[in-house]
Formats: C-alpha cells, structure tokens, sequence
C-alpha cells in the first residue's frame, strides 16, 4: 500500500467512500455534499490536501487536510472502504497526515462524535487531547472537538 497527494483520477473514490461513511455511521449533511462535490473549491485551491491510500490502483482510504489558517489544518473527510476497514488503514492515513503536519509545521484539529470510541480512542493515541467544540461548528452530528499540537 502506498499513500498519494489527490489526482483527477481519485476523485470520485474521494466522494464515493466519504458518502458511504457518513450514511452508514451518520447522515449527509449540506456541507459534506458541497465540499465532497467540489473538493478543489474547498480543500486544495485554499490550500489544502487530500491523500489517498492506494493498493494496486484501488483506493482503499482517503483523507483531507482542510487549511484553516498558514498554522493550523483540520483533519477531515477521512474514510476507508468498508471490506478494508478494521486493517489499519486509517491509522496509517492519520500517521501520514501527522508526520505532513510536523515537516510542514502547522498543528491539527478535528472533529468527531463520541458514539465513534473506537476512532477517539485512536486519535488520543496519537495525542489529539478534547477542547470545548464551539457553537457554530460547521457539522451539526460533532460532540467532540480535538486538536493536536505539533507547531515547533
């Protein structure tokens, strides 16, 4: 398995996966449709990144970085295909992503809901600590805000 920055080609395994998640552990909201739809729009023209784990030109995972500020980056619309789950490939798409943070020097933060445990108890395994989630946060279904410093 290897793990590459977004290309065309992978953009409809960006959206496809990502709607699969949320309508298995959740629902769509508004927002997910529109930055889903137009990932350039709202993740890369700002600034950001998009990765996807692939293995023999299948994506298996995918994750974004959607820059907030030069310093600080939210780690997003992050999914794994669902006969591949439970094989690490989330983990290691969030490794890559802390490892990116670090060599480029801004900090992380992101958003989940406690009914994940299994998701939160990886992300506090990788030092992302809760902070108070603030009223007019962009998904309605978060209950957990977490952030993980790693600006030198």
């Amino acid at each position: 398995m290897k793990i590459v920055s977004f290309q065309q080609t992978y953009k409809k395994a960006f959206f496809d996966l990502n709607i699969e998640w949320l309508e298995t552990f959740f629902y769509v909201e508004n927002f997910d449709r529109e930055v889903l739809s137009n990932p350039e729009k709202y993740i890369l023209n700002p600034g950001g990144h998009i990765f996807f784990a692939i293995e023999k030109e299948v994506v298996l995972g995918t994750v974004a970085l959607m820059k907030r500020n030069d310093a600080l980056f939210e780690l997003t619309k992050m999914a794994v295909l669902p006969n591949q789950r439970g094989k690490k490939i989330g983990q290691q798409l969030i490794q890559y992503c802390i490892d990116f943070a670090k060599e480029t020097n801004f900090d992380l933060f992101l958003y989940s809901n406690t009914i994940l445990e299994n998701a939160i108890y990886i992300y506090r395994k990788y030092g992302f600590i809760e902070v108070p989630v603030e009223p007019d946060s962009p998904y309605e279904r978060s209950n957990i805000k977490m952030i993980l410093p790693l600006k030198s």
